[in-house]
């Protein structure tokens, strides 16, 4: 089958639950579809090529993961959609009379949605079909904003009971965790090696040697929305992750451009995200925190002082938002010894 977590999900659910063995395969190759074609029984052929030739023998992807699947598409719309819409608010602001773009064409952001959705619009016919185009623009602005948000909470949840490991992980957030396990699957197991992983990313340097020549190019296929979940988590990782920023810090000494280094990065983020999706990754407590702070009669400005950080900092630390094994050690070492 091609497109079993697509098109192709519901006959291969089908067969399966009769007890039908299924291959998953992917779609022909582009130069052999120029030369031969492109008909259903052009690719059926080829799809029972690839499989007795042994080229084609991943297992599908199984149907634990299509809640998140459908969570995700739908946080991932509703940010197009709000995108599109910010857009055209800005677009119509440079078109529309001098006195509504001298008011509302300075503000930004949140203040330019706010003021408009709450303007009332009056005057002249022209005046008066723009700003109710503002503020109807502006009110669905707001909606899309409070969709999104409540879809990502709900993605957040159900992910983080779905893989805690993948979810705790430094710099993986819903959004980046829902996105490696939709392309992973439910069942990562029919991955290999974290080698294949790293390819399906579209992390993995492709062999590009000749005669004497021995080199590596860059790889420009796999998942790049995958590949794009890797690259947010590598920096975050460089912005707030000590470890990560002394490599770094080697790898620009010893001569590599940033993005030469955010490649490396990619590569072994790709291999422990693999060991977060196949293994069960413990995941430190941390909700005994909140409750050993508040028996020490401490508030969270007087935890930060004494750990030198933001009282935002421990605040996220003892929600769960923000994972830092180091800093929750140390906190809890401080809380047992005041």
């Amino acid at each position: 089958m091609e497109g079993t977590s697509s098109y192709g999900a519901g006959f291969t659910r089908s067969a399966i639950s009769h007890g039908q063995y299924v291959v998953e395969v992917n779609r022909p190759d582009r130069a052999e579809r120029r030369r031969i074609g492109k008909s259903d029984p052009i690719d059926a052929y080829a799809a029972a090529r690839a499989a007795l030739s042994g080229r084609a023998s991943s297992a599908p992807k199984d149907d634990t993961v299509a809640g998140i699947r459908a969570l995700h598409n739908a946080a991932r719309s509703a940010v197009k959609a709000r995108t599109a819409t910010l857009n055209q608010i800005g677009s119509i602001l440079i078109t529309a009379p001098e006195t509504v773009r001298a008011k509302y064409g300075r503000l930004k952001g949140t203040d330019r949605t706010d003021a408009l959705a709450r303007l009332r619009p009056a005057g002249d016919a022209v005046h008066t079909a723009v700003l109710t185009a503002l503020k109807s623009l502006a009110r669905r602005v707001k909606e899309l904003t409070a969709e999104h948000q409540a879809l990502v909470k709900a993605l957040d949840s159900v992910v983080s009971v779905h893989n805690p490991g993948l979810r705790a992980a430094r710099g993986v957030g819903p959004d980046t965790a829902a996105q490696l396990l939709v392309t992973a699957g439910g069942n990562p197991e029919r991955m290999r090696t974290e080698a294949s992983f790293a390819a399906l990313c579209g992390a993995a340097p492709v062999p590009a040697s000749s005669g004497r020549s021995n080199r590596h190019r860059l790889s420009r296929g796999g998942d790049r929305a995958a590949n794009a979940a890797l690259y947010r988590v590598a920096l975050v990782r460089m912005s707030s992750d000590s470890r990560t920023r002394e490599y770094v810090a080697r790898q620009t000494a010893a001569g590599r451009t940033k993005r030469e280094i955010i490649r490396l990065l990619k590569r072994a983020i790709a291999r422990e995200m693999f060991r977060c999706l196949t293994t069960a990754v413990a995941v430190p407590g941390i909700a005994d925190l909140r409750l050993l702070r508040q028996s020490k009669n401490l508030t969270l400005t007087a935890a930060a002082q004494h750990l030198g950080v933001w009282p935002a900092t421990i605040s996220t630390l003892e929600r769960g938002i923000r994972r830092d094994d180091d800093l929750a050690h140390a906190y809890r070492n401080r809380l047992q010894a005041a």
